[in-house]
C-alpha cells in the first residue's frame, strides 16, 4: 500500500514518493495502483468512498468527509456527498458546495473538516448540523469562536446563527439534539450540570430546573456495567434532591413528542422548580463543584 490520503493519490504525490513514469506504469500493470481519472490513482487499500468520489470527478466532501474524519453524523445521511471539480460544476453536474466564498480547488481526495462543515450546512437539517459541530468542537478541543473564525469565509450569517446554538461540552449526539429541541420549545436547559451523587461527583447531560435529563447513546450504554452505573446514578440523584429522566437516541428519533409530553407533564404546576430546601441544597452543591451560573 502506498501511504497517502486514504489510499488515493495524485500523480504529483506519487512522484514525491519516488514513482517515476516507468514505476507508475509497472504499478498499474501489477494492479497495485488503479487510475481513477486523469492524474489520480488509488492503491489496493484505498477507501472505497474516497475512490468513488475522485473517480466521479470530485473529492469526498460534506457529510461523507465529516463521517470519515470521525465526527458524529445522525442517521439518515446515506448518500455519498461529493464536491465536484470546477469543470464539472460548470457543466451543471450536482455536487456539494459551501454557502459562500469561492470553492476550494479539488486538490486533495478528502475535504478538510471545516470546509466540509460549511458544505454540510446546505445538506443537513439545522439540528443535525449543530450536533455534528458539537462533535467537532469536542473532538478538536476548541471553542466555538475558533470554529466561527475558521468557517467565516465559507459560512455567512446562516452558519453564524447556527454556531450560536452549538456547545462543545455535549457528550453525545443524542444530548446535542435534545438540547437544541428543548431550547427551541422555550425550556431553560443547563448543559453538563455538576451533580453530587453522594458516592462520587459527576455531571448529568442536561438539566431543566431540578429535572436531570440523561441522554443515552448506544455506543456508551449497551454494556451491563454501563447500565448498572446509570441505575446507581439515578438512585443517588433522587436521594440527593434531583429527579431524573432517561432516554436513548431512538426515543429522540421516534418518540420525541412523547418525551416532550412527559417533560411538560412533570414541569406542569412548576414541579421542576428548585424551591424545596433539599433541592436548593443540591443546587448549592452543584455550584460548588462546577460554577454553572445563575439558573
Amino acid at each position: 500500500m502506498v501511504m497517502g490520503d486514504y489510499g488515493v493519490h495524485t500523480r504529483w504525490e506519487l512522484a514525491e514518493l519516488g514513482y517515476d513514469r516507468a514505476l507508475l506504469r509497472r504499478a498499474i500493470t501489477a494492479g497495485d495502483l488503479t487510475p481513477l481519472r486523469r492524474d489520480w490513482y488509488a492503491d489496493r487499500m484505498c477507501d472505497e468512498d474516497v475512490a468513488t468520489a475522485v473517480h466521479s470527478g470530485g473529492v469526498l466532501g460534506c457529510v461523507s468527509a465529516l463521517r470519515l474524519l470521525g465526527l458524529w453524523i445522525p442517521p439518515g445521511y446515506t448518500d455519498l456527498h461529493i464536491r465536484r471539480s470546477k469543470a464539472l460544476r460548470n457543466s451543471g453536474a450536482p455536487g456539494c458546495r459551501p454557502l459562500r466564498g469561492r470553492p476550494l480547488p479539488t486538490s486533495s481526495a478528502v475535504d478538510p473538516a471545516v470546509y466540509a462543515l460549511a458544505c454540510a450546512a446546505r445538506c443537513m437539517k439545522a439540528e443535525d448540523w449543530i450536533a455534528t459541530c458539537d462533535s467537532y468542537l469536542k473532538l478538536r478541543r476548541i471553542d466555538v469562536e475558533e470554529l466561527r473564525s475558521d468557517i467565516a469565509p465559507f459560512g455567512g450569517a446562516g452558519v453564524d446563527a447556527l454556531l450560536d446554538k452549538t456547545d462543545g461540552r455535549s457528550q453525545s449526539g443524542t444530548e446535542s439534539i435534545a438540547r437544541v429541541r428543548f431550547r427551541a420549545l422555550g425550556f431553560k436547559v443547563v448543559v453538563q450540570p455538576a451533580v453530587d451523587y453522594r458516592i462520587y461527583q459527576g455531571h448529568a447531560d442536561l438539566r431543566i430546573g431540578k429535572l436531570l435529563l440523561e441522554c443515552d447513546s448506544a455506543r456508551f450504554h449497551n454494556q451491563a456495567k454501563d447500565r448498572g452505573n446509570d441505575y446507581t446514578r439515578d438512585r443517588k440523584a433522587l436521594v440527593g434532591g434531583w429527579q431524573s429522566m432517561r432516554f436513548a437516541f431512538h426515543h429522540v428519533l421516534h418518540e420525541w413528542d412523547e418525551i416532550v409530553e412527559d417533560v411538560r407533564a412533570y414541569a406542569r404546576d412548576d414541579r421542576h422548580r428548585i424551591r424545596s430546601r433539599r433541592a436548593k441544597e443540591a443546587l448549592a452543591r452543584s455550584r460548588q463543584i462546577d460554577a454553572i451560573g445563575d439558573y
